[in-house]
């Protein structure tokens, strides 16, 4: 619900795989009202996050794209899903990893590498910012 994407402390993007829901879950357990959105092809995100005088964090989520297949072939393996080629396809995978970038380059949003932390080194990554943007 958009009311939701205003009323958030921080909102999370990101492509599949790049610890989106763990982070969400790990910061409102912190008592951080935390939205993630996932960036799927041709999906629009919420206009409002392109206000500029929007209160809430934005933060960008990316990973190497060659980790991002390994975890996505993996996850494929356990679903049994053999339908879904492009998802773990890396060529594929680097696109969005390249377009997601464009996106947060555009709007200036904060982006954090997420290939080789734990969710709470993201968290802590995370809160960083938002302190910093709080505090402006």
């Amino acid at each position: 619900k958009l009311d939701d994407v205003m009323e958030a402390d921080i909102v999370l993007l990101g492509v599949s795989r790049t610890s989106k829901t763990p982070t969400s879950i790990y910061l409102a357990n912190r008592g951080y009202k935390t939205i993630n959105i996932p960036l799927v092809l041709d999906q629009k995100i919420p206009e409002d996050l392109k206000s500029q005088n929007i209160k809430t964090c934005i933060i960008g989520l990316v990973a190497d794209p060659q980790r991002l297949a390994d975890i996505r072939r993996n996850r494929v393996a356990i679903m049994k899903e053999d339908n879904i080629k492009e998802y773990t396809d890396l060529n594929f995978i680097e696109d969005e990893i390249n377009n997601s970038k464009n996106l947060f380059k555009k709007y200036n949003w904060p982006t954090i590498d997420v290939t080789r932390k734990s969710v709470e080194e993201t968290a802590a990554s995370i809160l960083k910012i938002f302190e910093i943007q709080k505090n402006k």
